[in-house]
């Protein structure tokens, strides 16, 4: 009677029990359905069942259901193989626990890795529009090793900077060399492991892809054998977290699976790798400068606190992370804890070919295109970028070959690809559509394009490349069929809250877009983009720069025509005035201040106006384009300009541009009317000094030259020697931080009857004995090896310090990291002291007006070094 009532009581003990029944039997619920079936409780068909149900937990409730149909036997038989392995994990022996424990770890990580497969098995590569899709290729992650950050080669807009400097970088075998996303992890340095890797790459460069690639191989047990979890986690998904939180918490908002595991996953740190996809997208990355560490995984913090201390070692120091960036926000990223710097160095010419078939899946056809492309210099420079190739694929689709005027011009590209698209749309819809249809049509596309258009304006301007489902600005846009085919729509998911993210098909796309509106408005230009009461107030990092440059474009006459004809977009007359005038006016003033000046002849190139060459005649043409890694594209400016002036090129200032010989002889007919040029911190070869001896040998007006850690040797200054002798008109050579000896100096003073005015030859490898030799050998005096010239010095400070006072805030830190490495002993002359005085009071100047923390930060850094 007793065991009846036992009996009757174990279908009501299941349904109790159901909620601890799941969690206790999650994780041997495929042992526990084996011996449910040889113990005949359930059949072949009930197991079967069984497993259609995706997930453990889904498991075991679907097996507590199908008990239920079973009866009272079944479910005794149940309860009493539950109980038994109850009964017997407790007699397990510490060793045997500990194997259990592995065979469920293994259990955890498997489990792990077909999620980490299932979520990134499905790559398809800038699937903008509906039905178009390019299968994934090993071409997008080409991967190179850079020596330390400065190897990275930072810009303002380093999309601009990219194209075909991918070929020199894989020529520069000695400072670069490829490298498989599986062996990032690997070859340690020295005997310090590799834990910390920084891959960067410009915007459209294959970043994500790359992240993609990695999970995938790691869910395929491909690669990646070194750990036993990848932790994969994007900036846009931490961007939604807007109050305290802790690392475990982060880990589970995507990995609920690892609940049961987490803590003995984060135990073995060592074995764990997190993937931080996106940092150029994160809401705080100028906030990583923290002054609070967390040092637990349990341990709340604000989420960049989080960051930060797992960057720096603080919290899991054995842990591995991988972070991905676009070059302009690695200047905020703690560098001095990444052991490797990894560039994505995107197409190879071969590799663009490629995407062409893979695109047109035609190969007549994509050989036909392909050759439309490589006849322009310009969107063949682009196409190395992959995001840009896809965006000359659409143009070329819906165009079929350029049939109208050929793009000479960044914005000339992205018109004739919003008018593709455009034109892609209308013919979608109706073909039967009467005349004042159409006109209603083209109304309301214009009205689309220009919300568009204001909504990449006003995001831009605060840094936002992220627009939130919530945001009332995209609310408006939603339901109309024309937004997807330019911004991309995905999904942010955290416990309890669920919002669609929106972004344009590519960084650029939306600098384009906010460059429409702002032409085809009475909207004001952004403040950053206003005549500024002086360069210390200047807010613009850069980050306006290609919106500058496509503003201009727009509204040059081609385009606005263009425009109007084309999508019903008509451009204000006077802004177009005003716009031309402005960029005229500060041209001339950057002429006559020798302030940088690059991004304005990328404005005045964007134009293409010859009509303009008359207005721009300044009375004193000084060129300074220095400090930033040039591009083909930039060249291309540089020269468009040069050509539309006439007369002497007062100052070329090429310093730190990554100058090579073809760019010296291609800029050779304007470097012939240079006075003074400037190529110092360049690594300049033998066939960049032959080209450097060209110009001095047809040049009868230079007089200055400078070369300053430029890397040169005697063999080198003997080649510059003999081409002075030719021309005799150069006066000063100034070649300071290089390997030259006495001997190459003494090159250098036989230069009779027209002996060089000044050497200055500071800091090469002459001894003290041999500097007092060539003084007295020297018929002028003209050596300086010595900062004993206080009237040289004071002149050359008077120089620097004038830079300085043009600069913006960016530009003055790049100054003052080479102004303040002089040797202590030098600022005990007048000359320095003075100059570091005058240098000391500007930077309080600008730290006064500056309203950036992070750049506050660095001037206070050299206010305290110069007061100290």
């Amino acid at each position: 009677m007793v065991e009846k009532e036992v009996c009757k009581s174990c279908l009501r003990a299941i349904r109790v029990l159901r909620v601890s029944l799941v969690d206790d039997l999650e994780w041997r619920i495929d042992s526990l359905i084996d011996i449910l079936v040889s113990r005949e409780v359930f059949t072949r068909d009930d197991r079967e069942e069984v497993l259609c149900h995706l997930g453990p937990r889904a498991r075991v409730r679907k097996v507590l259901d199908i008990l239920e149909c079973k009866g009272e036997e079944a479910a005794a038989i149940f309860l009493s193989i539950c109980s038994h392995q109850q009964d017997t994990q407790t007699h397990f022996t510490v060793e045997n626990t500990d194997q259990l424990q592995s065979i469920e770890n293994n259990k955890v990580i498997q489990k792990h890795k077909e999620i980490m497969k299932r979520r990134s098995e499905s790559m398809l590569y800038y699937n903008t529009r509906h039905g178009e899709k390019i299968p994934f290729s090993e071409h997008y992650v080409n991967l190179l090793l850079v020596n330390g950050h400065q190897g990275l080669e930072l810009k303002r807009h380093e999309v601009l900077a990219f194209g075909q400097k991918r070929l020199s970088l894989h020529q520069r075998a000695t400072e670069h060399r490829q490298i498989t996303p599986g062996k990032l992890f690997s070859n340690a340095i020295g005997s310090r492991p590799v834990k910390k890797i920084l891959v960067t790459g410009v915007a459209g460069i294959g970043k994500t892809i790359l992240v993609q690639k990695m999970l995938l191989d790691f869910g395929n047990n491909k690669d990646h054998h070194d750990f036993d979890f990848i932790i994969h986690m994007t900036f846009r998904d931490l961007n939604l977290i807007n109050k305290p939180i802790n690392l475990k918490e982060l880990v589970l908002r995507k990995n609920r699976h690892l609940a049961k595991e987490l803590d003995n996953i984060l135990a073995h740190d060592n074995k764990l790798l997190f993937i931080l996809d996106g940092f150029d997208e994160f809401r705080h990355y100028r906030r990583c400068d923290v002054d609070v560490f967390l040092t637990e995984p349990d341990q709340d913090g604000e989420v960049v606190e989080v960051f930060a201390s797992l960057m720096l070692g603080e919290l899991l120091p054995d842990a591995s992370v991988m972070l991905t960036s676009r070059p302009a926000a690695i200047g905020y990223i703690p560098v001095g804890c990444i052991d490797r710097f990894v560039l994505i160095a995107g197409f190879s010419l071969t590799e663009v070919q490629d995407f062409f078939q893979r695109y047109f899946q035609d190969n007549v056809l994509a050989e036909r295109m392909f050759a439309v492309v490589a006849a322009n210099e310009l969107m063949l420079t682009l196409c190395y970028i992959p995001a840009f190739c896809y965006i000359v694929c659409c143009i070329l689709k819906e165009s079929k070959d350029l049939g109208g005027e050929s793009p000479k011009t960044m914005t000339d590209i992205y018109v004739q690809y919003l008018v593709a698209l455009l034109r892609s749309h209308t013919q979608d819809r109706a073909k039967s559509s009467l005349d004042d249809q159409k006109a209603g049509a083209l109304l309301q596309l214009s009205d689309i394009v220009l919300k568009l258009g204001q909504l990449a304006f006003l995001k831009l301007v605060d840094h936002q490349t992220l627009f939130y489902g919530s945001d009332q600005d995209v609310a408006i846009l939603e339901g109309n069929s024309l937004v997807s085919t330019f911004l991309d729509k995905t999904v942010a998911q955290e416990p309890g809250c669920t919002e669609d993210v929106y972004s344009f098909a590519h960084l650029t796309v939306q600098e384009f877009f906010a460059a429409v509106y702002c032409a085809m408005t009475d909207h004001p230009l952004p403040d950053a983009l206003q005549p500024n009461a002086s360069p210390g107030e200047e807010t613009n990092k850069g980050h306006l720069d290609l919106f500058n440059r496509f503003l201009s474009g727009i509204l040059s006459e081609r385009n606005t025509k263009l425009l109007s004809r084309q999508v019903g977009l008509y451009c204000n007359s006077e802004k177009l005035v005003s716009c031309r005038q402005k960029m005229i006016s500060d041209l001339k003033a950057l002429c006559e201040s020798g302030a940088h000046m690059l991004n304005s002849l990328h404005c005045l190139f964007e134009q293409q106006d010859p009509s303009l060459a008359q207005a721009l005649q300044p009375e004193t043409l000084r060129v300074n384009v220095s400090d930033e890694a040039l591009s083909p594209m930039d060249y291309n400016a540089i020269k468009y300009f040069l050509n539309l002036t006439e007369g002497n090129l007062s100052e070329l200032d090429l310093t730190g541009t990554n100058i090579s010989s073809e760019a010296l002889r291609e800029l050779q007919p304007h470097l012939v009317r240079c006075e003074r040029l400037w190529l110092g911190e360049n690594t300049l070869d033998m066939d960049t000094i032959h080209a450097i001896a060209d110009v001095l040998q047809l040049s009868d007006s230079m007089t200055h030259l400078g070369l300053g850690w430029a890397n040169i040797g005697d063999e080198e200054v003997l080649v510059l020697s003999n081409a002075i002798r030719i021309r005799k008109k150069l006066k000063e050579l100034w070649m300071e931080g290089n390997r030259v000896t006495c001997k190459g100096l003494l090159s250098l003073n036989d230069l009779s009857p027209n002996p060089l005015n000044k050497v200055v030859a500071i800091w090469n490898e002459v001894t003290d004995e041999e500097a007092e030799s060539l003084l007295t050998a020297s018929k002028e005096g003209s050596f300086t090896v010595s900062f004993t010239d206080d009237a040289m010095w004071e002149a050359w400070g008077e120089w620097v310090f004038n830079r300085c006072e043009v600069s913006s805030n960016e530009k003055l830190v790049m100054v003052l990291y080479k102004v303040c490495n002089i040797s202590v002993h030098c600022l005990e002359t007048l000359w320095a002291k003075t100059f570091y005085q005058r240098l000391g009071q500007l930077i309080k100047s600008r730290i006064e007006q500056c309203t950036e923390d992070d750049m506050r930060k660095k001037l206070e850094k050299f206010d305290s070094i110069l007061s100290s």
